[in-house]
């Protein structure tokens, strides 16, 4: 599981929903200490006995809570879980120590990548191989200039350390040369984006994937099989 930011009730019946038993969770991979990315970790790890991976950066930030099992990870190189290889990438974003996460099993590879405010080299290289991405647009840039924020939140989403906008992702994907079954688009902020929007934006580069779909905020979306 990557983040948790539900509570634990509401993450259960998420779980249940898709059939799926938090007993099998072999772990929680946090990206950073968000409230809307933590807020679950720690009930739910303590009620289950989860180990959950974090960087020291996000353990000291103190917001996770006393969990039974601490895994201290590093972005320096992947780690084995079960039969999935896990890697850690330090992304640009506001908070202590934030990551994103690459998965691999079977010769594929799933890529997260949200929550950061800019394209780094290191994003580029190693998310260039992905066969599924789960991809941030965040906000379309008229929209937050425009739009309802404090002036303080805006300068913060759309800051090298904030969020990526259409645009941004539009430019990221350019840099994909590989095919892509499931292209996951996430992380839409509901006051400044819209799936036209990021449609408009993103048209061309959305050919590279087989399938596209948007990650609902209140339903998610279901089960893929890359």
């Amino acid at each position: 599981m990557v983040d948790c930011g539900f509570s634990l009730k509401e993450t259960e019946r998420r779980l249940e929903k898709r059939d799926a038993s938090p007993e099998k969770i072999a772990g929680i991979f946090v990206t950073h200490e968000h409230s809307d990315h933590i807020n679950g970790v720690g009930a739910l790890a303590r009620k289950y006995s989860i180990p959950v991976y974090l960087t020291a950066g996000t353990w000291h930030s103190g917001r996770i809570g006393e969990v039974p099992s601490l895994e201290l990870i590093s972005s320096h190189g992947p780690l084995q879980v079960g039969e999935i290889t896990v890697s850690p990438v330090t992304v640009p974003h506001d908070a202590r120590e934030p990551v994103q996460y690459i998965f691999q099993a079977e010769d594929k590879t799933l890529g997260v990548l949200t929550d950061l405010g800019s394209i780094t080299q290191q994003v580029t290289d190693h998310y260039a191989n992905c066969d599924a991405l789960v991809l941030e647009a965040n906000h379309c840039e008229q929209m937050l200039d425009n739009g309802p924020y404090p002036d303080s939140l805006k300068q913060r989403v759309g800051s090298d350390w904030g969020h990526l906008s259409n645009e941004q992702t539009e430019m990221f994907l350019q840099t994909l040369t590989k095919p892509l079954k499931y292209l996951v688009l996430a992380h839409l902020s509901e006051q400044n984006n819209s799936r036209n929007k990021v449609q408009q934006v993103l048209q061309a580069q959305l050919k590279k994937a087989e399938h596209v779909l948007f990650a609902c905020q209140h339903q998610g979306f279901d089960w893929l099989s890359i």
